[in-house]
């Protein structure tokens, strides 16, 4: 039986090859067996949700995995088309269940597929219920019989979609005459997101919404090299906004006015400024240690609480399910907010962006040149990614944690962070963070400085120590990109 091995949220591998029905059934088996001794005190368990997104064979191994789940004493129930993310992990909390199980592989690419539990507090699964899931892997038996067994359905969009109509004030966004680009990049989204925009009467021009398992060629990741058709829509069509999701809808993200991408950053820091000037919420801001200080700056503005994680929307859940958090967000375009489950929600993050420009009643361009101008800084943020070898990655990784810098270029090192990886502070305000993959050879750096010229020569400079490095430990390297 090939390795199966879990990330930040959940496991994934490639179709075929390590990522089979043998696999599913086996991890299947061993999140039954968690549910069986954390659930089963008193009878029989609550049921289980088991969705899929739009990926070859996704909904046959989601079919698998329910079946091993009813075959263990579990009761499951399979939704009855493939579901965004954050709709089966809604759908723990609108009947009594045991959470959830998604069959994703969310923005990467169509070869691969991925299997994550949910647990019934519907957010992500935290370190500890992971690693009991990964303590039965061992446990499943030799063969189990499973294809005699019928799966009940369900259909867990309408309550999902009544919830989302009451954190959206959708009336001020049909009077504001908002006209609304999406595009669905073939996921689950469709259907739900254009839907939402639809119903309430807003002038909606949508894309890609079918399902395609090879996402027309592309990746099922918002990012702007997928969203071209997107931008040009939105400018040839005078359109006020467009709007993505990733394969399974948990991330989002925007495309203003002139057709230009709005990268994750700013999405969140125009959010926390929405909810704090229209909506007068309050609470703390929870973000990964990658994502922007613009955050910091906002948090210190308006005087709220600020706390930062691992990278992993996990730690960010945990912490919004213990703590008064207005949002909690991520660099790569998770985001959540208050009264709201702790799970990424791009369906629901996208929807706030539309409201939130229905109250400035301006472009969603000049409401962040606002912005930029009230806090007085525009950080600027970069980031690469560096792969290399196995023994390269392990070797480098000691070779900092042994000698980190007390310098990069002539900014002197303030503080070191090692809450994930190793972040560098500096003196004016700028950073930067070297973060080793914990499941695959790769190592990711971040950057983010007062300007763009800042950043650039922050760059340069650190890419010189880290090739130095390199060169010392006589590191191989793979790929930078």
């Amino acid at each position: 039986m090939s390795q199966i091995t879990f990330g930040t949220d959940g496991w994934r591998a490639l179709i075929a090859e390590d990522f089979t029905f043998a696999n599913v059934e086996k991890v299947a088996y061993a999140i039954g067996q968690y549910v069986n001794e954390t659930y089963k005190q008193n009878g029989t368990p609550a049921p289980m949700l088991v969705g899929y997104d739009t990926r070859f064979l996704a909904d046959s191994f989601a079919k698998r995995a329910a079946q091993v789940f009813i075959s263990m004493g579990i009761p499951a129930k399979l939704a009855d088309r493939d579901v965004p993310t954050p709709v089966i992990a809604f759908a723990t909390q609108a009947e009594r269940t045991v959470g959830a199980v998604q069959l994703t592989a969310s923005h990467n690419p169509p070869e691969y597929c991925g299997m994550k539990y949910i647990p019934e507090y519907a957010g992500p699964a935290t370190n500890e219920i992971t690693e009991r899931i990964v303590s039965h892997l061992s446990d499943i038996p030799y063969e189990i019989d499973v294809h005699s067994i019928d799966v009940p359905l369900i259909s867990p969009k309408a309550p999902y979609m009544e919830a989302i109509a009451k954190m959206v004030d959708f009336e001020r966004i049909a009077a504001a005459g908002l006209k609304v680009g999406v595009e669905c990049l073939y996921s689950t989204c469709r259907d739900y997101l254009d839907e939402a925009l639809q119903t309430h009467g807003v002038d909606t021009r949508v894309l890609h919404n079918w399902r395609d398992p090879l996402f027309g060629g592309g990746m099922p990741e918002p990012k702007a090299q997928y969203l071209k058709e997107l931008s040009k829509l939105v400018q040839d069509q005078k359109l006020n906004c467009g709007l993505a999701t990733d394969g399974d809808a948990d991330r989002f993200a925007v495309i203003d006015e002139t057709g230009t991408y709005v990268s994750a950053n700013q999405l969140l820091a125009l959010l926390t400024q929405h909810f704090i000037k229209n909506r007068k919420a309050t609470g703390g801001i929870v973000k990964t240690v990658a994502t922007t200080h613009f955050l910091d700056r906002l948090a210190t503005s308006y005087g709220l609480e600020i706390f930062e994680t691992p990278v992993g929307f996990k730690y960010i859940g945990e912490l919004m399910r213990q703590k008064d958090i207005l949002i909690g967000g991520e660099e790569s375009g998770g985001c959540s907010v208050k009264g709201h489950i702790p799970e990424k929600d791009g369906i629901l993050c996208n929807l706030l962006i539309v409201e939130m420009l229905a109250y400035e009643k301006k472009s969603l361009s000049q409401i962040w040149a606002e912005l930029v101008a009230e806090t007085g800084v525009e950080f600027a943020y970069r980031r690469k990614d560096m792969r290399l070898t196995t023994e390269s990655q392990r070797n480098f990784v000691e070779k900092l944690s042994k000698e980190p810098f007390e310098k990069i270029g002539k900014s002197k090192v303030v503080k070191l962070g090692t809450l994930d990886g190793f972040k560098y502070y500096l003196e004016d305000g700028s950073w930067v963070l070297v973060r080793p993959s914990g499941t695959e050879p790769l190592v990711r750096f971040y950057f983010e400085g007062p300007s763009s010229a800042r950043v650039d020569e922050l760059k340069g400079d650190f890419d010189k120590m880290i090739d130095d490095l390199l060169q010392g430990i006589g590191a191989r390297l793979l790929a930078v990109h």
